[in-house]
């Protein structure tokens, strides 16, 4: 099963750029034992996770936060939707998105 810590070591590499091998040998490993660790097969410790962020040029912030209720109301005033209702609102919110996307995608 993958756990959050193989997607952060995945993603690190994928935005430094860098081959599963270029980072292997930065960690002093094997490319095949950094695909384990990718694709899940291997559950690094949170000290490893954060070395090969680090060797891939990046660090990792985590911060503790006081929690709200939110998401639960969100999901709450959700549910009180018909289904087509829900399916309206999830489009009209993709074509927000697209239209975001593409005008700062002219701007750039």
């Amino acid at each position: 099963m993958r756990g959050i810590g193989n997607d952060l070591v995945r993603e690190a590499r994928k935005r430094a750029g860098l081959t599963q091998r270029e980072l292997a040998a930065l960690a002093g490993t094997t490319q095949s034992a950094l695909a384990r660790v990718e694709s899940g097969r291997t559950a690094p410790s949170f000290d490893q996770v954060l070395r090969l962020i680090r060797l891939c040029g990046l660090d990792l912030d985590i911060m503790l936060v006081e929690r709200d209720d939110s998401d639960y109301a969100q999901a709450s005033r959700l549910a009180e939707l018909t289904a087509e209702q829900r399916w309206t609102r999830a489009t009209q919110v993709a074509d927000q998105m697209r239209q975001f996307r593409n005008a700062r995608s002219r701007s750039a």
